[in-house]
């Protein structure tokens, strides 16, 4: 597991979310030849995540666009975002299946396109659990996401 150390500086975490409180953090980074706004209005279409996102089956958006549910792996996710601030910016929290989970996204314009970050901490017994039997878990996950944010962002007309 990666540690608090390797976090982004500009990762804003909220209480009690902090990488060296985790069960588990993970951290991925790719370039996606794609401007940050293409980057950002595919993260933010959550109704459209079961389609490319990886384990996501199914999604229902709430009454306010800021919370949702997700089935991850066939469990239950209720999802709140603390964080908007388009086209830089996501964050969100989630309750479900045993696991508390922050998920920041920062999204940065560079030469050559866009440098996406996702971090995600996990707490919980799920988290501890999976943490123990299968390390690279989370991590595996995150990269799957990111793999997939490039692909539909560069290959977007």
């Amino acid at each position: 597991m990666p540690g608090a150390s390797e976090s982004h500086p500009d990762i804003h975490w909220p209480s009690g979310f902090s990488p060296d409180q985790a069960q588990s953090f993970c951290t991925a980074r790719a370039v996606v030849n794609a401007p940050p706004a293409r980057a950002f209005e595919l993260l933010s279409d959550v109704a459209r995540w079961p389609e490319w996102v990886p384990g996501v089956t199914e999604v229902r958006v709430g009454p306010l666009v800021r919370n949702f549910e997700v089935w991850l792996h066939g469990h239950r996710f209720e999802i709140f975002v603390g964080e908007h601030v388009p086209p830089y910016r996501l964050g969100w929290s989630g309750v479900g299946a045993g696991v508390q989970l922050y998920q920041a996204w920062l999204i940065t314009a560079v030469e050559s396109g866009t440098h996406v970050v996702t971090e995600s901490v996990l707490r919980g017994p799920a988290a501890k659990s999976l943490q123990v039997s299968s390390p690279s878990w989370a991590q595996r996950l995150s990269s799957r996401w990111l793999v997939q944010l490039k692909r539909l962002a560069e290959s977007a007309p």
